[in-house]
């Protein structure tokens, strides 16, 4: 549960250019095609079914993560350098190449690549902060099938930085959360 804090308002945001974003991504396969002006495409290492049951709850005591089975990629041409993934419709992880290691004032946007969008599969846009390693997506193949080559591109990391300096409101920081009631509802009863 969180502590109770105060709230702080950022000023002032920015995002910063490719080049400056690429020294907080460790695992960059080919920077010239990869950074842009301002993102970075983060790409394919490894590819994951779901094993079919996670589990979750209110306080966290039982939570069982999903299981992951590792998809084996195929080499479709001899002169092939790289092999390729076929996924079926369905929901899989993905371990990107890249690592993130963000500072206290930067926040990534990581959203799906366009092309991603086109072939019929997507994953949330996502914000992360601090250090993750690797970057791992949760992808939804919509279309029937979806044939992901070695290190494709499927998502764009983009970076911002905070404002070093913030306000706080003080009148927040001891106030305690408040139940409302909803005037009109009634309590069930229950057999």
């Amino acid at each position: 549960m969180d502590a109770p804090r105060s709230i702080k308002y950022i000023p002032d945001m920015q995002i910063l250019p490719g080049k400056l974003a690429a020294a907080r991504i460790a695992g960059i396969l080919h920077p010239k095609y990869q950074v842009h002006g301002y993102s970075i495409d983060l790409t394919a290492r490894k590819i994951f079914s779901i094993d079919p049951t996670g589990q979750i709850d209110f306080g966290g005591s039982e939570y069982v993560a999903a299981g992951r089975i590792e998809i084996a990629s195929q080499r479709t041409r001899q002169e092939d350098s790289y092999q390729w993934w076929d996924l079926a419709s369905g929901s899989y992880f993905v371990e990107c190449n890249e690592s993130l290691d963000l500072a206290e004032n930067e926040i990534a946007l990581i959203e799906p690549d366009d092309r991603l969008l086109r072939a019929g599969a997507w994953h949330v846009p996502m914000y992360l902060r601090g250090r993750i390693e690797p970057v791992q997506l949760l992808l939804k193949v919509g279309a029937a099938r979806l044939r992901v080559k070695e290190n494709a591109r499927l998502a764009r990391f983009r970076l911002f930085r905070f404002a070093e300096e913030a306000k706080t409101d003080s009148s927040f920081s001891k106030s305690k959360p408040q139940i409302r009631k909803i005037p009109g509802r009634k309590k069930l009863a229950r057999s």
